[in-house]
């Protein structure tokens, strides 16, 4: 947990400020995620514009609200990964194949180069690579409807 010997705000610039105890300002301070897909709310490193770790938390949960809103909307600015909560259409089972999908953010189509970009990150989630990068999380295969789970199935 981080303790209360850490103060965090925002200066000017917009940029995050860690404020040690002992009086040691950190400008420019990055919030990482330990584990961002598996266990998004554990473990929290704040680590400084040189790369060193300045401070530590167990939970973002367990923060403050006005640190944890602070982290939260530093995090959402770096982070993109929607996740998809519907496969509407496959245009073939052959790759490259585009996917009309339904995500958190909204409506998209992503462009699968091969059966390779699925990566099971356990037994139920998977990470979903399209052409251009961009990382789509299918958090529970098996809260996805019936329909979606069909044309997935046809990939794995």
């Amino acid at each position: 947990m981080m303790d209360d010997s850490f103060q965090l705000q925002r200066d000017a610039y917009g940029r995050l400020v860690l404020t040690t105890f002992e009086g040691r300002r950190h400008v420019g301070v990055t919030p990482v995620r330990a584990f961002p897909i598996a266990a998004p709310d554990e473990g929290l490193s704040l680590v400084s514009a040189e790369g060193h770790e300045v401070g530590w938390a167990e939970r973002l949960s367990g923060l403050p609200a006005p640190i944890r809103a602070m982290i939260e909307e530093e995090l959402a600015a770096r982070e993109f990964i929607p996740e998809i909560e519907r496969i509407i259409e496959v245009s073939g089972f052959v790759c490259p194949s585009t996917w009309k999908v339904l995500t958190d953010r909204g409506p998209t189509e992503l462009t699968l180069k091969g059966e390779e970009d699925i990566r099971r990150l356990g037994r139920t989630r998977l990470m979903i690579a399209d052409s251009h990068g961009i990382h789509f999380l299918v958090r529970d295969v098996n809260g996805l409807d019936r329909r979606s789970r069909k044309l997935l199935d046809r990939f794995l």
